[in-house]
C-alpha cells in the first residue's frame, strides 16, 4: 500500500472513543483493511507529527441490517487504538 493518504480514514469520535481518551490516553481511528501496524504508525508520524508507542488493531466485523423489507450487511473495517509517547496530543480529539 503505497499511498499515506488512504492508511488513515477517519478518527472515531463517539462516546467510547471519548472516555478511553480521557481515561487511558487511548485514540481510535478507522484505518484501511489492509493497513499493518507500522503503516499506521508512519502515517501518525507523517500526518500529525505523533509517536506512537502502542498500536492495536482489529478487524470489525459485517452486522445485518434489515430497512423494510430490504435486507443486506455493512461492509467490514479496521479499527486501530492507538496510544501515543507521554505529553504528545492529538487536537482532532480535543474539541
Amino acid at each position: 500500500m503505497a499511498d499515506m493518504h488512504s492508511i488513515l480514514v477517519r478518527p472515531l469520535i463517539t462516546e467510547k472513543s471519548s472516555a478511553a481518551w480521557q481515561e487511558r490516553g487511548e485514540y481510535i481511528f478507522e484505518v484501511h483493511p489492509e493497513a499493518t501496524k507500522d503503516q499506521i504508525r508512519v502515517a501518525l508520524k507523517q500526518f500529525f507529527g505523533v509517536n506512537a508507542t502502542s498500536v492495536r488493531t482489529m478487524q470489525m466485523r459485517r452486522n445485518a441490517i434489515a430497512k423494510g423489507r430490504t435486507r443486506g450487511v455493512t461492509a467490514r473495517w479496521k479499527k486501530a487504538i492507538v496510544t501515543l509517547k507521554d505529553g504528545e496530543t492529538l487536537s482532532v480529539f480535543e474539541g
